[in-house]
């Protein structure tokens, strides 16, 4: 699908990732709702966009029917890049019922709502992009992530069974999935080194992603080094090897300062 001209909602805009895909969105001739829970960093980021016709839509997708609230609010979309996340990071124990009901309805539920509320407009004229930004969080399991595995695994496993069902339309949904992303996410979030040698991406990378998926509708995209792309799919033949390999002492010390660094985002 070709992205000039047409209207295109992005979630979770003003953080790192969301201001790299809204730069590139805007700069291919997308008219952008932008939304986040701040009003006045909305306000900012889309006066700082080239082209014109952005607008904001403020919503905090972590409140109970807020993604419902925003779809009904916004009008027609062409095309909704559900960019929005918690890191939900640290042990289950930990974390407390609040947050981890916030955490599955910021990454995994308002997705699927969002996607559910605006498809059959895009299903009416034939022509629509449902882009998830996933993780390769959702093919392998690492300590303290287990809620955000699990939201990633969710928000896969909801792309390819959508997918059947829009079979011979004009809509497609694609997973776009980072791995390691420097200079946002959780290593610039928490301060944590990402692990040696195997390779990070950029957030361009990922707004190329984003774009290579709204063009083609091809169903999944990974944004990672080759190295890590192999052991991501690895995992998923043999999760006993994952869990090992993640589990060491390098891997607990790795996810116990990431967890430590983004307590305040849960």
């Amino acid at each position: 699908m070709e992205i000039s001209e047409k209207t295109v909602l992005l979630t979770g805009a003003t953080g790192g990732l969301g201001r790299s895909m809204a730069f590139r969105l805007a700069a291919e001739g997308a008219k952008l709702i932008l939304s986040a829970r701040d009003s006045e960093a909305l306000s900012s980021l889309a006066k700082e966009l080239p082209g014109s016709g952005h607008s904001t839509a403020a919503a905090d997708l972590g409140e109970p029917d807020a993604a419902l609230t925003l779809a009904a609010s916004i009008g027609p979309v062409d095309c909704l890049v559900a960019n929005a996340a918690l890191p939900a990071t640290g042990r289950l124990t930990e974390l407390s019922g609040q947050q981890v009901a916030r955490m599955l309805r910021v990454n995994l539920e308002s997705p699927i709502l969002l996607a559910q509320a605006l498809l059959p407009g895009m299903l009416d004229r034939d022509r629509g992009r449902l882009i998830l930004i996933g993780s390769l969080a959702g093919k392998a399991g690492s300590p303290r992530s287990s809620i955000y595995n699990a939201t990633k695994f969710g928000l896969r496993g909801f792309a390819f069974g959508l997918s059947g069902d829009l079979t011979g339309t004009g809509v497609s949904v694609s997973v776009v999935a980072p791995g390691f992303v420097r200079d946002a996410g959780m290593f610039a979030d928490s301060g944590a080194k990402a692990p040696p040698r195997l390779g990070t991406a950029s957030p361009e990378q990922v707004s190329d992603a984003v774009m290579k998926a709204i063009e083609g509708g091809k169903i999944e995209i990974t944004v990672a080094p080759m190295k890590l792309r192999a052991m991501a799919h690895a995992s998923l033949l043999s999760p006993t090897l994952s869990y090992r390999f993640q589990s060491g002492p390098a891997g607990q010390k790795t996810a116990d300062v990431i967890a430590r660094g983004q307590t305040d985002k849960r």
